[in-house]
């Protein structure tokens, strides 16, 4: 609770940050179901900018206290839901940060499972049985990666810091490599950026590009919210 005295995030750090932040399973499942709205790629692009642009905006105003004062969300929120009153918005992000780790947990183990049964083929009989609904296999790739994250948390938000500057730049390269990959192997003619069975035009085109900027804003919700959980972290306010 007490104010941050080390900050000596800069904002490269804050850069990896989003970097991370951005790319993951969901966040490319979610992207592409903007598709199904009935957008074509250019309609989808703009979209994602109007929703990041709105992120942006509100980031920074929740990130603005956090720094200055070098307080957490739950010590901000106080202004606005007084000291005890500032719990209640507090334990309910804590209960939605817990649900979506554990969503990517969840999507991070599915790909480590895919890494076991490479190197591993005989590792695919743990896939026979199940408890609580999940393989074996999968409860050894789900206690897998939740080990590992808790081993960095243990260290603290330094490690966290350190994890993410190199982690972030790390996803790009990997996503882009992949990326070239997958479009050569399928053929560069079959490129479309346009997915979506239907052809919007004129206001139904632009209604459903409304509804997908506040998906793209509800979506980084979280981050928004809890900005100042690591702008607290920063030198100054312009870092951000």
């Amino acid at each position: 609770l007490l104010p941050e005295k080390n900050q000596k995030w800069g904002w490269y750090s804050i850069f990896a940050f989003w970097m991370s932040d951005v790319h993951s399973v969901g966040g490319y499942v979610f992207a592409a179901s903007l598709f199904a709205l009935g957008l074509n790629g250019i309609q989808v692009f703009i979209s994602l900018l109007a929703g990041i642009s709105i992120v942006l905006l509100f980031a920074n105003l929740m990130g603005k206290p956090g720094q200055k004062c070098g307080a957490p969300f739950p010590i901000i929120a106080r202004m606005s839901f007084g000291v005890f009153g500032a719990n209640i918005p507090a334990v309910i992000r804590g209960l939605i940060a817990v649900v979506w780790y554990g969503i990517q947990t969840y999507l991070a183990s599915s790909a480590f499972i895919i890494l076991i049964l490479y190197f591993f083929p005989s590792a695919a009989s743990l896939a026979d049985d199940s408890f609580l609904g999940l393989s074996y296999l999968g409860w050894v790739g789900f206690t897998s990666m939740w080990i590992l994250q808790a081993i960095i948390f243990m260290f603290g938000m330094d490690m966290i810091r350190k994890v993410i500057d190199w982690s972030g730049p790390a996803i790009y390269i990997a996503m882009f490599a992949l990326c070239i990959y997958l479009v050569n192997l399928a053929g560069w003619e079959n490129i479309s950026f346009n997915l979506s069975s239907e052809k919007l035009i004129g206001w139904d085109a632009i209604t459903q590009m409304i509804v997908a900027t506040c998906l793209v804003a509800g979506y980084f919700a979280g981050p928004t919210l809890n900005f100042s959980d690591f702008s607290r972290y920063c030198v100054s306010y312009k870092q951000l």
